[in-house]
């Protein structure tokens, strides 16, 4: 497998150097920023290309890291050179390797979206943690074997997933991650709103936050579960709902804690929780 990149993001140079580590060959990256693929190239030891149709020839997979609507883009060109055995890839949570790269098929090229569950936030660093990382993968059936076999070797977690489910694992993924920063702020601003600094409230609410997370991955949410929705306390709940200032914050206070309810509900079938229910509509 002889793998180059289209993209010289942070994507694209964290899995390059996350192979490259791992013994798996990078033929190098293609820009339209030549200055980030010269970087690239040299972070990962590996070739700078200058042309599309140079990297395409020199690698029989090919990595589009790039935005969704780029990839697609990229691809009609790509489309028009000869990528008969050749894999394509690309990195979205959302779209799957059949809406990136429609035709591959018919031009004899195999397809896939590559999708690692972690945080790639930095060019230099990420690749370190890379081997922490889950991957999901779809597409093309014929070499599926093969990169599941791949990263297998490399230690990652990995899981088939059907095309027609990207949508609702990449909203998943964003409830794990994204969502909870947006419930994080409103927390925080209620800390400060009650005196604390932001740094205080952080370190106040450190130990909460890594237990319960904890609870949640080694029992699952239902056990880790606690607190006024569970307990029934409807006053509790209420004062929480009025203390708020805007509709918003409301809302979300609301959406979360109705889902709690009915969580809390097949946990302890033998209590009623209509009221609560009523009272989070």
């Amino acid at each position: 497998m002889n793998i180059g990149f289209i993209g010289a993001g942070k994507v694209g140079f964290s899995l390059g150097r996350y192979f490259a580590e791992n013994g798996v060959s990078v033929t190098g990256y293609f820009s339209s920023h030549v200055q980030s693929a010269t970087e690239a190239a040299k972070f990962t030891g590996s070739s700078v290309y200058y042309e599309l149709s140079d990297i395409v020839r020199d690698s029989d997979t090919i990595f589009l890291t790039l935005p969704d609507v780029a990839v697609k883009e990229l691809y009609g060109k790509i489309r028009e050179m000869d990528i008969s055995g050749k894999c394509l890839c690309h990195c979205s949570c959302a779209m799957s390797a059949e809406e990136a790269f429609p035709d591959m098929k018919e031009l004899g090229a195999s397809g896939y979206s590559i999708h690692p569950l972690f945080p790639i936030s930095s060019k230099y660093e990420t690749f370190k943690e890379l081997h922490t990382a889950y991957f999901s993968i779809e597409g093309s059936e014929d070499r599926i074997g093969e990169w599941v076999a791949l990263f297998e070797r490399l230690g990652n977690g990995i899981k088939v997933i059907p095309g027609n489910m990207k949508s609702r694992y990449h909203a998943g993924c964003i409830m794990a991650s994204n969502l909870v920063s947006a419930l994080a702020v409103q927390s925080l601003a209620m800390m400060t709103e009650c005196g604390f600094s932001e740094a205080e409230a952080r370190k106040a609410f450190a130990p909460l936050i890594i237990s319960n997370v904890k609870r949640i991955l080694a029992a699952g949410p239902e056990e880790a579960v606690a607190g006024p929705v569970e307990r029934n306390e409807l006053e509790i709940v209420r004062r929480h709902i009025e203390c708020m200032d805007n509709e918003v914050d409301r809302n979300m206070y609301k959406a979360v804690s109705r889902k709690l309810a009915d969580i809390v509900q097949q946990k302890h079938p033998e209590t009623d929780y209509s009221e609560m229910k009523k009272l989070l509509k």
